[in-house]
This record gives C-alpha cells, sequence and structure tokens, in this order.
C-alpha cells in the first residue's frame, strides 16, 4: 500500500517560558494531539480555521518542517520529515509549497521578478533550454492572471501586494506540487484584492489537481474556496468536516460563535453581542487556570461539570460533520481522532 503524501500523527506543540531564573516554566499549548492525512492522488482544498492564538500557522510550520513537534511526527510519504535523506528532502520540498501571509518579507527586494521564477526551474532541473524555462513562466503568470508586461523585468517594491502575492502562487506553480500550505495568504492585502488571489488559487487547485490547505481566520473565504473545514480552538479541533454543513450548521457552540460573529451588510446592527459582566483580562485569567477540561468551558452556555473535567472527544454529529462537545455523546465518537475520512468527504455542491 502506498503511504500518503503527508500524513500528521498526533502532534503536539508546547511553548515554554520563564518569568524568572528560579521559577518554574509556564506552558502554553499551542497544539494537542491533531492528526489527519492527506493522500495527494485525489486533490482537496481544506481550510483550517479559528481566531488569533488557535494553533493554525504552529500547525503550518510543523506540517512545512520549520517547526519541531513537542510530541507526534509529520510523515512525508511514510518517513518522518525531519529523518529525510537529501534526495528525499528535495522532493519534499519540491511537492509540498507555502504560500506565506506577508507578501513583502517573501522577495528579496535585490533581485527581479525574473530572477525569483527562473530560481525554481533552475534549482529543480524543471526545463531543458531557457525558452521552455521561459514558457513555463509565462504559462504560470497567466493562470494567476498577471501578464508579463506588468511584472517581469521589474523589482518586487515596484508592484503591488496582491501582484506580489500572485507571483508567489505563480512561483509554487512552476514546480508542480502536490500540496499548497497557504498561511493567511490574503491577510495582508486590499479587501479587493482577495477574491482575486483566491480565484487563483482555486483555479491552480482545479486545473493541475493541486491540494490546498488554506489557513485563515477568516470563514467567509474559507467558504467560497473550501470542499472542507477543520475549525481550531487553543489547539483543540472543536469542529470539522464539510464546509456547507459546518458553516450552515455549525454544531459546536464555539463554531456557532464564529459564524454568529461574522459581520452582516445591516446598517446599525453591531457585529457581536458584547456582555460586559466580566472584563477581557478577567476571562483571560480563568481561561489560563483551565489545565484540563474543554478549552471553550468557560465562555460556553452549555457548559457542565462534566466539561471541566476530561476533553471531549469527536463525536459524529453528521454525515461528514464531526464536533468535540459532550452535547452529542449520545452520537458515535470517531475513533483514534483522525480526521482523514471526515475531511475526505466531497461535498455535493462543489460537483
Amino acid at each position: 500500500m502506498t503511504p500518503p503524501l503527508l500524513e500528521a500523527r498526533n502532534l503536539r506543540k508546547v511553548y515554554t517560558k520563564r518569568s524568572g531564573f528560579f521559577s518554574r516554566p509556564d506552558e502554553n499549548v499551542a497544539l494537542d494531539n491533531f492528526s489527519f492525512t492527506i493522500g495527494g492522488d485525489d486533490p482537496v482544498f481544506i481550510a483550517i480555521a479559528g481566531e488569533s492564538g488557535s494553533g493554525k500557522t504552529t500547525l503550518a510550520q510543523m506540517l512545512l518542517g520549520f517547526t519541531r513537534p513537542t510530541s507526534g511526527e509529520v510523515l512525508y510519504r511514510g518517513q518522518n520529515i525531519h529523518h529525510l535523506n537529501a534526495d528525499s528532502q528535495k522532493q519534499f520540498r519540491q511537492e509540498v509549497q507555502a504560500v506565506f501571509q506577508d507578501p513583502f518579507a517573501v522577495y528579496n527586494p535585490f533581485y527581479r521578478i525574473d530572477h525569483i521564477l527562473h530560481t525554481p526551474i533552475r534549482k529543480f532541473n524543471l526545463a531543458s533550454s531557457r525558452k521552455e524555462a521561459e514558457n513555463m513562466i509565462l504559462e504560470a503568470l497567466a493562470t494567476v492572471g498577471l501578464r508579463p508586461e506588468d511584472t517581469l523585468g521589474r523589482y518586487p517594491h515596484q508592484l503591488s501586494g496582491g501582484q506580489r502575492q500572485r507571483i508567489t502562487v505563480a512561483r509554487t506553480l512552476l514546480l508542480r506540487p502536490r500540496l499548497v500550505i497557504a498561511d493567511e495568504p490574503v491577510s495582508m492585502v486590499d479587501a479587493s484584492l482577495r477574491a482575486t488571489i483566491l480565484e487563483s488559487m482555486y483555479k491552480v487547485h482545479q486545473d493541475y489537481g493541486i491540494s490546498f490547505l488554506y489557513i485563515t481566520h477568516d470563514l467567509t473565504t474559507a467558504y467560497q474556496v473550501s470542499d472542507s473545514i477543520v475549525i481550531l480552538y487553543r489547539g483543540i479541533v472543536a469542529e470539522a468536516g464539510d464546509i456547507e454543513a459546518v458553516i450552515k450548521n455549525p454544531q459546536h457552540p464555539y463554531t456557532q460563535e464564529l459564524v454568529n460573529s461574522i459581520p452582516m451588510p445591516s446598517l446599525g446592527q453591531n457585529w457581536i453581542a458584547s456582555d460586559d459582566s466580566m472584563g477581557t483580562e478577567a476571562v483571560d485569567n480563568v481561561m489560563h487556570q483551565v489545565s484540563k477540561g474543554c478549552k471553550y468551558a468557560t465562555r460556553c452556555p452549555h457548559v457542565m461539570e462534566r466539561c471541566r473535567q476530561n476533553q471531549p472527544p469527536l463525536y459524529q454529529v453528521g454525515q461528514g460533520q464531526v464536533a468535540a462537545c459532550y452535547l452529542y455523546d449520545e452520537t458515535p465518537a470517531l475513533t483514534g481522532d483522525n480526521l482523514t475520512d471526515t475531511l475526505h468527504r466531497r461535498p455535493d455542491f462543489r460537483q
């Protein structure tokens, strides 16, 4: 049996910080017991969503091999990514690519765009001649909606943020990867350009059969482009499944809070109904006191005593939808906490 392209097994990342030399280190669990698989044969577009501090970027950094997990492992074609030999490491870097959040920081300002696009072709021996390389670049630019006369020959600072981010997608496309991990790729560009960039990514996904892991805090854009979604809360999977089911019929109280906080175009209407009975600092203090049980217990309107004692498993709350909440303890629990089957169900509305 062929091993999957990328597999996360029980990933856990804990950051420690000391406030003094003799003090005990404070622990911050950024991600806890996360498991899922991307096969590579059937291209998928999966969103990882949640508020700031939920563990999204930590997950991306571990999947790319930039951050080592405290426990658990990331496997590329059955091998731990931190134990790959030189050839396998090169193949991994070609097949698993990244699009980062900041379209300004990823470029060397001393090189023209031409150099940035020719470099991966040269390093991975993707073209047999300069003419073939140029044709590959022109095709990649056209795929993401850029004209060569507007981009080639220029320096990064001469392009807009949206153009720079689309150049990043074009550069990724040149390598023909099997998976692209996009960490907040549109959060630092103008709202008018976000749809263009996401459309480019989805076109690459459809036309070239490339899987995307789209990391975002924006449920609106996640719904527009994704097949499936994982909702993270403080490092734990709160809910996961088909994007249509999770967004239109959220089951976990945290997902319901996120969906209800999406601003509606109604003048004079508040985005989020606030409760000022407890200040922000007080809420944070209470949250940090929770060492076991459901991490959403301090904010949940349905909290029960058992919620404070043990973290609930993922329950099957619908077809292709799971939620970590004791409200659904009469339904079957997901075996092994691996989200593979749940995330790889293709929703009918995408067909």
